[in-house]
């Protein structure tokens, strides 16, 4: 009777017109198609800015939508001078370093801590306790990286809370800002963004292993199989989908090092260790007033990005058959 049904549901859905169908869904239609807009004027629109990168010396009283930026941009050929020039530069190498160094990093240690922390969250039998540790690990992603960063630039100082606790218990012999050596720069993003993100990063793994079949977990559990066990055999295995699509988009955001992060961190004494591609693309433009230079950089980290997640996307394919695309 079911399929008798499905049949005559889907006859009467071929025989309707697209015009009919668009008014029966037209509501639906609505919210998709203010999507869409929104994503073809925030995200597709302002690409037409990236002939900027292809001129040599663009200025901002030049209007982009206009006969005379088009001229101009033809006048230069659509030159990639701007491309050579940033591969050239002697702080190339050095961004390169930090931005890959940081972001392979927080790539090792931020991405599976919250698998991890969602696990062993799962594990927890007492739902007071649980929702206590979720709203004290969620709290600080709602925080802005302006008030962390103030936060951690006086935890950090020499009269600091950091030193306090470290003097205090004689690990140090004498305090230190350490924000002023660069040596410790990589090490306090990495951790700072793992303070910040690991109760938020959390929540998709939870959602994925709430939708578990725990009928798995009773047959496990009626074969003897221990919680290890069944955490190794049944929860990583089934939220294995999941793992894997936020590695590709991980992966292809290693050039993103978190503008916002670093730059409340960043000072010209840890330059050093902190100068990644976002902040030379800041202070290109905003500093030296170099906009199409800043947006070929911008531009490169695109096309990198892109690559990056084609690749892993690729590799995820063929090797567990997952992928985005």
């Amino acid at each position: 009777m079911e399929k008798n049904t499905d049949v005559i549901q889907a006859t009467v859905l071929k025989q309707k017109t697209v015009w009919q169908r668009l008014k029966d869904e037209r509501w639906l239609q609505v919210m998709a198609w203010a999507g869409l807009i929104w994503m073809l004027v925030f995200n597709y629109a302002p690409m037409y800015g990236l002939l900027i990168a292809f001129k040599k010396n663009y200025r901002i009283t030049t209007p982009l939508f206009s006969w005379e930026f088009l001229k101009s941009a033809w006048a230069d050929n659509f030159g990639l001078q701007h491309f050579i020039n940033f591969f050239k530069d002697e702080e190339f190498t050095n961004i390169m370093v930090n931005t890959l160094g940081i972001s392979l990093l927080k790539l090792l240690i931020c991405f599976p801590l919250p698998i991890a922390f969602a696990i062993l969250l799962n594990e927890v039998r007492s739902e007071r306790f649980k929702k206590n540790i979720q709203t004290i690990s969620y709290l600080p992603h709602f925080l802005s990286w302006v008030v962390l960063g103030g936060i951690l630039t006086s935890w950090l100082d020499e009269n600091g809370l950091v030193n306090q606790i470290l003097v205090g218990i004689g690990l140090m012999q004498k305090p230190l800002s350490y924000l002023a050596y660069p040596k410790f720069f990589w090490a306090i993003v990495v951790i700072s963004d793992l303070w910040k993100e690991l109760g938020w990063s959390a929540i998709i793994y939870l959602a994925a292993i709430s939708g578990i079949d725990q009928q798995m977990y009773e047959a496990a559990e009626i074969d003897g199989a221990s919680r290890l066990r069944q955490i190794f055999s049944i929860t990583l295995p089934s939220i294995k989908g999941t793992i894997i699509i936020m590695f590709i988009l991980a992966v292809g955001g290693l050039l993103n090092s978190n503008f916002d992060q670093i730059f409340v961190l960043w000072n010209p004494l840890n330059s050093e260790r902190s100068n990644v591609i976002d902040i030379y693309t800041y202070t290109t433009a905003m500093r030296s007033m170099r906009y199409s230079y800043a947006s070929a950089i911008g531009l490169f980290k695109s096309v990198v990005a892109f690559i990056l997640l084609f690749i892993a996307n690729q590799f995820t394919k063929k090797v567990n058959k997952t992928s985005l695309f």
